[in-house]
């Protein structure tokens, strides 16, 4: 358990010194695969959906807020709507102008859960973002987690349905034929709206769960959403008649599990057996405080260098003493 603390702390410590250099980084990679996701599922124009096009518009999305990158997925999903469908563009027009009242409105600090969210359910562990976001989130953020599932689920219906929306206005005499289809994959969708309810309920009982002043919180968390979760998703699945679920319902929410508990060592790693109950008072109140110290790495002992030693070996230079210190060699004049 030290070693790992130990790296726990270098981690801390490499993030802090070259911050400035890694976010940048993953805002690209998070970007690339957005974009990278959209070109192979609904790359419908051509055009834009090239590999040099994606590495562009993340090198942009590199230095602009989630909300940018947000915005500029919009406008790649638009074009090949509109490449597919003007009808099918127009549905995806006002979805997209509703979804952003809401993450404006009430998520806004929550851009990359937006982003984050339909990735998860392409590789298909979607439970893990429930658990993740209760654990490190506000509650408002259930508006961030709604947001991109839907994006996932409409356009997952409007790929499976391309042939279809592609030859609907070709073979029926209706100008709205495309426009009743594009709407049906959102509200006919039985199955986006059980995943919904179900995660959104999940990351409430997460939240609040962790919330509380007990020990162990956030492992018991973890477990309340992962359980709530698994039976949730495997009863609706078997009441709308959905076969094939129970499977990746398990195993996805074992990765979620595991992933939680990952990300509470990261956060909130607390040390119970040092926990202390404290009572004070003022004029006005009393105080009852419980206080839980975070797990830390024991001190090392700590190496001794000399200034003036009788040899060379033993003799710490200005350059040497700069370098341990990590500061500038001019500072020791």
């Amino acid at each position: 358990m030290t070693t790992i603390l130990e790296l726990k702390e270098k981690m801390i410590r490499f993030y802090g010194r070259y911050e400035v250099y890694i976010t940048p980084i993953v805002k690209f990679a998070v970007a690339f695969l957005i974009f990278c996701m959209i070109n192979g599922n609904i790359g419908y124009m051509k055009s834009i959906s090239r590999m040099p096009i994606a590495l562009i518009l993340a090198l942009l999305c590199s230095i602009l807020p989630a909300a940018g990158t947000i915005f500029l997925a919009a406008m790649v999903i638009l074009a090949d709507m509109y490449a597919l469908s003007i009808e099918v563009c127009l549905v995806a027009l006002i979805l997209f102008v509703l979804i952003f009242f809401l993450y404006f409105r009430f998520a806004p600090q929550n851009g990359v859960s937006v982003l984050l969210t339909p990735i998860c359910f392409k590789l298909n562990i979607p439970y893990v973002m429930p658990v993740g976001m209760g654990l490190l989130t506000e509650i408002y953020s259930v508006f961030a987690l709604i947001c991109g599932t839907v994006v996932y689920f409409f356009l997952h219906g409007v790929k499976e349905n391309a042939a279809l929306l592609g030859a609907a206005a070709e073979e029926s005499a209706e100008t709205n034929s495309k426009i009743v289809i594009a709407l049906n994959q959102l509200l006919g969708n039985k199955e986006m709206f059980l995943v919904i309810g179900i995660m959104t309920a999940a990351l409430i009982i997460v939240y609040f769960v962790r919330r509380m002043s007990i020990e162990n919180a956030w492992q018991i968390a973890i477990i309340s959403g992962v359980l709530f979760e698994t039976v949730g998703m495997i009863a609706g699945y078997m009441m709308l008649g959905i076969s094939g679920k129970t499977i990746p319902v398990l195993v996805g929410n074992i990765i979620s599990a595991v992933i939680g508990l990952v990300l509470q060592f990261l956060f909130f790693n607390l040390d119970y057996s040092r926990t202390e109950r404290l009572q004070f008072e003022d004029d006005e109140y009393y105080y009852y405080v419980k206080a839980v110290p975070k797990a830390y790495v024991p001190g090392t002992d700590k190496k001794v260098k000399r200034f003036g030693g009788k040899d060379d070996k033993e003799r710490l230079t200005k350059k040497q003493f700069a370098r341990e210190l990590d500061i500038d060699e001019d500072l020791l004049d």
